[in-house]
């Protein structure tokens, strides 16, 4: 199975201008836990709930923080014609929950989280979470 067919397609997207406050926003009214941070047509980060709590509460800063001081800019992401099994694989040693999709061009056209692919892919889901779930050393929060 290929990953656009398992992935989501409905995805919002941050901007790297907009507000800390505005990207909380927009996660509670979706019940979402991250948002890919996208500059025009391009992904230039992710930013997360714990982004949010970590480098911005935590630390101080208000909820006018911009998203791109808080994002993490070293994106991961798959693209949508890739196997589902070799990309659910990969989640779990990279440790991630969700994988921003492109297509070929490296436009955004969806995401793909370990629910998507349980829902599709049942072992390869409980192998992608053993890989998520394992402890990663010392828990750097700007890894």
């Amino acid at each position: 199975m290929k990953v656009r067919e398992a992935m989501s397609r409905d995805v919002r997207i941050a901007n790297p201008t907009e507000t800390i406050e505005e990207a909380a926003k927009m996660m509670a009214a979706q019940d979402l836990g991250s948002l890919p941070v996208g500059d025009g047509d391009r992904l230039v980060g992710m930013v997360t709930d714990r982004d949010i709590v970590v480098r911005a509460v935590a630390t101080g800063r208000g909820p006018g923080t911009k998203v791109r001081d808080v994002m993490s800019d070293n994106v991961k992401y798959c693209y949508d014609d890739e196997d589902l099994d070799d990309i659910s694989r990969n989640m779990g040693k990279i440790q991630v929950r969700r994988l921003p999709v492109l297509n070929r061009e490296k436009r955004l056209v969806g995401i793909l989280s370990l629910g998507d692919v349980a829902v599709n892919e049942p072992q390869a889901a409980g192998r992608a979470l053993g890989g998520v779930a394992r402890p990663a050393g010392a828990h750097n929060q700007r890894a």
